[in-house]
């Protein structure tokens, strides 16, 4: 599958047309002459933002959510609704699409042009590529792709097919010399008088890539359509100092003249003999290693140190390679290899992207590239998607429970300023040792000594090796066996029938111990205890397993100790990090080797220098403990931190008095109880001092952690403690404090569910190890940021800046956006995803946020409701301050650089089209913010370092390793105290403010001292660092309600998720 926002203008080849008509009762000369048809079958043209143009034969409707519109097709237009549409040029018969679409240029939800000439030669049609990508090119009738199917029924199997070359920019369709097609009705059927030509397959010199661009003419769809906005300037240029930095990209040059050749590789088992033919599965991850058998056999015709293969389709070679049909020679075994050649890129075209000559994305050859790159990793290391990790560990990385840290990598090209860039980063991750089963029980089952013990442990042994890997070691075989559990029966008790060799007898029956010692020649030392079932009944003796190499082990099940030291290991401090990424750059296994050489392809090992600037941190204002104003600098700390503890005299801005608070204390079952009325004294006290008035809790409750078993359990005694809160005073609790024994995942869900869904109060919770803490500094600073939290929730306001944001000169009231998507984990194909949008109430302050929490379909990242929920933001502004925002900054998290064009064209035109209105069109800026990306910043004199090493909080990177010409920058905002900082990645795609690079840096370097909830930077804009828990609480709530509900129920049950109207507009997630 192509990477998203893919543009290509190539021509594009595929496999001649299949002539058999489908929904139709005649029959005729090369694909059928099919007469009727379903009611949505007929050539009818299909009008949302398709261009299927009708033609004979008529074409099949499938919505499924992909548009695919034939041009003047004699065997019929194909539509599929989804942002996604293909237009067969003048391609006779039915076509089968699959990734590669038939006869024509291909492109993607946009009107766009496509000229038609009279081309007499038959080639196979352009290579149809899903999700905004774009490939035109000269096509010839229907060809076969993956993924997606479409038939067109009736029609002549073959035809002339237009051409015409793609660029990704709005257009309309022209026709040349072509003749004119006939308009057919509905339902309808006129049979084509297109004679079928015969098949070719071109030769590579035929395939020309063409650079050039038909005339445009722009529809009004496409007209609208905007692309991201570029840099404004040269950069920044204002800073409090600058700082010489290293970074972790490795400038990558190649050959501008050079070529490579994208194949597409089908691999498809054979048809298995007998009575009942099928096929046998193959599953993908053996596709590499089938692949590399065959180019091993056969090294004249296909030079493995020449090609790449991506591991999922595609072939990219430096040489030609053969096409059609391979393998199949071994009956029931040897899969037939089917390769397709589908594109030549070219060099020139990045070099000529990142020299800023030509703006189309060059995301086919940036992904042949990586595919290159990629090579003698991935041959050499263990995979595990995008990473590589060493295939030995470090004794020091030993976890001691069958486990350890296994170092390795994750890389990415990346065009920038200063030309191509291979950009690595060092990672690990746990795995299972590669030792035999034996001693794997020893290190991870507790109680595990000797091999007897499987006897006394059966359920816990069955528990730790079920799903895992084995080799055995009494045969010579590399095949993997998955354990399904162990046998019912001792070793030396089971027995099974033996086939006589000679069929003189019938079979006999034999015991596994007698079958070892014949066949193999051993001896079973352990034949009192279980086997393993390697399932089918295949039962292997425990000490003749070992475990395969590479297994992952999930993090969550590490205990704690185990779980500090991987995260130790993985997140070395600067200066290791640095010489770890060095050191696998230069490595024989990194992503250097041969193949990367005979592709004209070199990388410069060492990283790349840039001057960062440290940009000044704002004056923010608090109060004396008196009450009076003052504005305090922070610019003398190295870490940009303010003092709220002890005698600092400092206080937050707006105290909201705590009236009516409960205090739920879960450690009455435990030894370590809590000292509640210590604590109370202490919380009142520090919150005075922070100037917080805070009341004795109305009801003071203790119970157990048994309450948070059940949501039932933890509904019946919130409403108990409201009831008994009702009777004592008057007006409603403000706020649930609720000690925890200790960290509870499944009774926190059920206790924000019932409480910010149902009863309408926030909580705060907190363990009874940092209420009863003796130390009076740690506790301290405990309870400050205990009280931060607390009035955040309440409405007050911690701190503001003394300045107002920089960029926003006028009166007009401003409010801050921020957004984001989360999606279930990996393996779960059912759960919904959740998307959260806040938004700020207050200017020019932007202390206070609302959330809104919206589930939507699983992994979608779009936010479906963007633009409603925007208006009810806006809306719930203006209630709250009386006028509408007239400037509107939005944060969006969590998108790729690939989804840019969905943000702009989907959710910021949704979001234009909600709230605009005659009298009101606020200005608006979108900025994406990343923190999923792998640069990695240094500095390159330790002596501008802080303690830890890291880059000072606000250094700002703008030149040489961002974008060519888009505009993006990178600011680390927090100090790093543990491991290495990593700078957000913010890039600015609409801007109708107008902002500079200082500007906007300096906005968003300052919204990052806003945060409610601490006494420093944040590491990310708070708008998208409150997005990310709110869409995170939605999660929450859905895991309740999965229990509460059955799983389809909860999933189309939105008030489920609805918070309560008492919270809506407050910041419970603080």
């Amino acid at each position: 599958m192509y990477p998203n926002n893919y543009n290509n203008n190539n021509r594009g080849t595929g496999n001649p047309g299949r002539g058999r008509g489908r929904n139709g009762d005649g029959g005729g000369r090369g694909g059928g002459t099919g007469w009727g048809g379903p009611a949505q079958s007929g050539g009818q043209q299909w009008a949302d933002r398709s261009g299927g143009q009708v033609g004979p034969g008529g074409g099949s409707y499938r919505p499924q959510q992909q548009q695919t519109g034939g041009q003047m097709g004699h065997g019929g237009g194909f539509y599929r609704p989804q942002q996604q549409q293909q237009n067969g040029g003048q391609g006779v018969g039915p076509a089968r699409a699959e990734f590669v679409g038939g006869g024509g240029g291909v492109w993607n939800g946009r009107p766009g042009l496509h000229t038609q000439s009279q081309f007499q030669a038959l080639l196979p049609g352009g290579s149809y590529r899903p999700q905004q990508q774009q490939n035109g090119g000269q096509g010839a009738g229907p060809t076969r792709g993956q993924d997606i199917e479409v038939n067109g029924s009736g029609g002549h199997g073959s035809g002339r097919g237009g051409g015409g070359v793609w660029s990704g920019r709005p257009g309309l369709h022209t026709q040349a010399t072509t003749q004119s097609q006939p308009r057919v009705l509905p339902g309808l059927h006129t049979q084509a008088t297109t004679q079928s030509e015969p098949r070719a397959l071109p030769d590579i010199e035929s395939l020309q890539i063409s650079e050039k661009k038909p005339p445009l003419a722009l529809s009004e769809e496409t007209e609208n359509r905007i692309v991201p906005i570029n840099r404004p300037d040269r950069g920044g240029t204002v800073a409090a100092r600058e700082v010489r930095l290293l970074a972790n990209h490795f400038l990558v040059s190649f050959n501008p003249e050079g070529t490579i050749l994208h194949y597409d590789v089908n691999v498809e088992p054979q048809m298995s003999r007998g009575p009942q033919r099928t096929k046998n599965f193959i599953p993908k991850m053996d596709h590499r290693r089938i692949l590399d058998k065959l180019f091993c056999n056969d090294r004249t015709r296909l030079p493995n140190q020449m090609t790449a293969y991506d591991g999922r389709r595609f072939i990219f070679s430096k040489v030609p390679l053969p096409t059609g049909q391979f393998g199949g020679e071994d009956m029931d075994r040897s899969p037939i290899f089917t390769t397709t050649l589908v594109n030549e890129l070219s060099y020139a075209k990045l070099k000529d992207y990142i020299s800023g000559n030509h703006r189309d994305d060059p995301r086919g050859i940036l992904q042949g590239m990586d595919s290159v790159m990629k090579v003698n990793p991935s041959s050499q290391r263990i995979s595990v998607g995008r990473s590589f990790y060493s295939n030995q560990f470090r004794q020091s990385d030993d976890l001691k429970c069958g486990v350890a840290a296994f170092r390795g990598f994750q890389q990415s090209l990346k065009p920038t300023s200063q030309g191509l860039a291979l950009c690595l980063d060092h990672e690990a991750m746990p795995f299972f040792k590669q030792i035999s089963v034996i001693d794997f029980l020893k290190e991870n089952v507790w109680g595990f000594h000797e091999v007897k013990d499987v006897l006394k442990l059966k359920k816990e042994v069955e528990k730790a090796l079920r799903g895992l890997k084995v080799y055995v070691t009494h045969r010579d075989t590399k095949q993997k066996f998955q354990i399904a559990g162990l046998s019912d029966r001792q070793t030396r008790d089971i027995s099974f029938p033996l086939e006589d060799p000679e069929q003189k007898g019938p079979p006999r029956k034999i015991g596994l111990s007698e079958y070892f010692w014949v066949k193999y020649n051993k001896k079973i030392l352990f034949d009192d205890i279980p086997s393993l079932d390697l399932g089918k009944a295949n039962y292997v003796p425990i000490e003749f397993c070992t475990l395969v190499e590479g297994q992952r082990y999930p993090k969550e099940k590490l205990p704690r100790d185990k779980g500090l030291l991987l995260k130790k290991i993985s997140m070395p401090p600067p200066e290791e990090r640095k010489s770890i990424i060095c050191e696998i750059v230069q490595a024989k296994d990194g992503p250097c080797g041969n193949v990367v050489r005979n592709f004209e392809i070199a990388v410069d090992q060492k990283m790349t220098r840039v001057v960062g600037r440290v940009l000044a941190p704002p004056a923010l204002k608090l109060r004396t403990p008196t009450g009076k104003p003052q504005v305090i600098r922070v610019d003398r700390d190295p870490r940009c931190q303010w003092n709220l503890l002890g005698n600092s005299g400092n206080s937050v801005v707006e105290g909201k008095p705590l009236k009516r608070w409960a205090l739920i204390d879960f450690t009455a079952s435990d030894c370590s109880r809590l000292n509640a009325g210590l604590f109370i004294k202490k919380l009142i006290n520090k919150c005075s001092d922070l100037g917080i008035p805070v009341m004795e809790p109305v009801v003071s409750r203790l119970t157990s952690m048994r309450d948070l078993s059940t949501v039932f359990a933890t509904q019946e005694l919130l409403d108990s403690v409201v009831k008994e809160a009702n009777g004592k005073c008057n007006g409603r609790l403000q706020l649930f404090v609720c000690v925890m024994s200790v960290k509870h995942d499944r009774g926190k869900k059920f206790l924000k569910w019932v409480s910010e869904t149902k009863i309408g109060i926030m909580t705060q919770c907190c363990l009874v190890s940092h209420a009863n803490n003796p130390n009076n500094r740690e506790s301290d600073q405990y309870l400050a940021n205990l009280a931060l939290k607390i009035n955040a929730k309440l409405g007050g306001t911690n701190v503001e800046l003394a300045e107002r944001l920089p960029g926003f000169p006028g009166e007009e009231h401003v409010m801050f956006i921020g957004a984001d998507v989360n999606h279930p984990g990996p393996g779960n194909t059912t759960c919904p995803s959740f998307a959260a949008v806040v938004a700020t109430t207050n200017w020019p302050a932007v202390s206070r946020y609302v959330a809104r929490i919206c589930p939507q379909e699983h992994r979608n990242e779009r936010i479906v409701d963007f633009g409603a929920t925007c208006l009810d933001l806006v809306n719930t502004y203006a209630r709250l301050n009386k006028v509408k925002p007239k400037k509107i900054v939005v944060f969006r998290d969590g998108v790729s650089e690939g989804q840019f064009d969905m943000v702009l064209n989907k959710e910021l035109q949704d979001m234009k089209s909600a709230i605009y209105e005659d009298d009101y069109r606020p200005t608006i800026t979108l900025i994406v913010a990343r923190k999923r990306h792998l640069t990695r910043i240094f500095v390159e004199n330790e002596r501008d370092a802080g303690r830890s090493g890291n880059v000072p909080p606000g250094t700002v990177v703008d030149t040489k390793i961002v974008h060519p010409f888009h505009f993006d920058f990178y600011l680390c905002s927090q100090y790093g105290v543990i491991g290495t900082s990593k700078a957000a990645l913010y890039s600015v795609l609409w801007d109708e403010h107008n902002f500079t690079s200082d500007q906007i840096q300096k906005l968003v370097y300052h919204l990052c001292f806003t945060s409610a909830r601490c006494t420093k930077p944040v590491s990310l804009v708070p708008p998208v660092f409150y997005a990310d828990h709110v869409a995170y609480r939605g999660r929450m709530y859905h895991e309740v309600a999965m229990e509460l509900q059955p799983r389809t129920a909860a999933l189309l049950n939105e008030g489920l998720y609805k918070v309560h109207p008492d919270l809506k507009n407050e910041l419970f997630f603080a």
